[in-house]
């Protein structure tokens, strides 16, 4: 399988322009079908915690997904915003090439050092779909510190661990390295999304990564919009967990 990310200076607060670029983009990769797509977090509208100000056409995004798996036969996983109650929802939907929702992730761990906590209500339940042959787990940007999830998430069996994300330039170091972490401690493909460009309050440094199950970079999309893609080899990552099985030693105490 062919895995894709999509690398978007976002839109502040403009669902329809980040709507076009995304649709662009993809346009101009031209993905075979049953390729992965995956784009940032909160997607249409930038890291923001004005929820009531931009849960209108959150329906809009999920047709805008619908569509564009449909049209290339694609699995698209993309953030969202939605606002089921008081709080709203920092999403991650799954869209199947059939155009179906398959999937919707709750941003599992709110980052409360900016004050997503009293704004969004945090997920309490890791999701897993398959796309092709792979078993794959959406998470959410903070979610990456804290391993236990992803650790989870594989014990479930993922192979494949989608981080997408509005990670800040100051803390690009940490991005990097848990990425890899994740990978090599749970011996899974990590695809990470990141934005890049500027919101009001913060600068984005880019660096979308995907990463084999022993921590190989096998690709980076640098500091400027622009889609990086990966082959996902599951006969590879089967035979990796089989002749270095240090899944079989966990111990969840």
């Amino acid at each position: 399988m062919q895995a894709h990310v999509i690398q978007l200076d976002q839109v502040w607060h403009d669902r329809s322009a980040n709507h076009a670029l995304a649709r662009t983009a993809v346009e101009n990769l031209k993905p075979a079908p049953g390729d992965l797509v995956v784009l940032p977090e909160m997607f249409p509208v930038g890291f923001t915690m004005n929820v009531a100000e931009v849960c209108d056409g959150a329906d809009d995004t999920d047709a805008f997904f619908s569509t564009l798996a449909k049209d290339f036969g694609i699995y698209v996983i993309g953030g969202n915003v939605r606002q089921p109650d008081a709080l709203g929802r920092n999403e991650a939907a799954v869209y199947a090439p059939d155009g179906a929702c398959v999937v919707r992730y709750h941003k599992i761990h709110p980052f409360s050092f900016a004050d997503e906590h009293l704004h969004y209500r945090g997920g309490d339940e890791i999701k897993l779909f398959t796309a092709g042959a792979f078993t794959v787990a959406p998470f959410i940007c903070y979610d990456l510190r804290f391993p236990e999830a992803f650790r989870l998430a594989v014990k479930q069996g993922a192979q494949v661990l989608v981080v997408i994300a509005n990670w800040p330039a100051a803390r690009v170091g940490h991005w990097l390295a848990l990425l890899t972490a994740r990978a090599i401690e749970n011996q899974c493909y990590v695809i990470g999304c990141n934005r890049v460009g500027h919101d009001p309050n913060v600068a984005y440094p880019g660096r979308s990564q995907i990463i084999d199950p022993r921590g190989k970079i096998l690709v980076d999309a640098g500091d400027t919009p622009g889609v990086a893609s990966a082959h996902l080899d599951l006969d590879a990552l089967v035979a990796y967990r089989k002749s270095f099985p240090a899944l079989n030693d966990i111990r969840l105490i």
